[in-house]
């Protein structure tokens, strides 16, 4: 499920988040799936449950998952995704761009991969 890299100077609970984010954004866990309790996926990775609940909040803050009181944390639509997020990942995808395209990456490689991720299970 989530890979944890404790040497990582990355922080866990941004490691829990980014793995849970890119299940969700994968369908790993659908739209409208109910998230692990804070507790059972702290146990399964042997990690505080704090950090758990810190990278759910961050989720929900970002608009990937939404808590409803008694019930627990669910990974939301798509459409829930607040336009902040969406915007912080066009200009990374900017940088990246203008970088590719320094390193000689043509438009048509560029647009032939825009292509390619349309098509998730090629």
């Amino acid at each position: 499920m989530i890979q944890l890299n404790l040497r990582s100077g990355q922080p866990i609970y941004e490691q829990v988040r980014d793995g849970l984010r890119k299940l969700i954004i994968t369908g790993g866990i659908p739209a409208g799936d109910r998230l692990p309790s804070v507790r059972t996926l702290a146990g399964s990775l042997a990690i505080n449950p704090n950090t758990i609940q810190k990278a759910y909040e961050v989720l929900e803050q970002e608009g990937y998952a939404y808590t409803i009181p008694g019930k627990g944390s669910f990974a939301a639509l798509p459409t829930d995704v607040n336009a902040e997020r969406r915007e912080e990942l066009l200009r990374k995808l900017d940088g990246i761009l203008q970088e590719l395209r320094f390193l000689g990456v043509t438009q048509a490689e560029l647009e032939a991969r825009i292509r390619k991720g349309e098509r998730p299970n090629d």
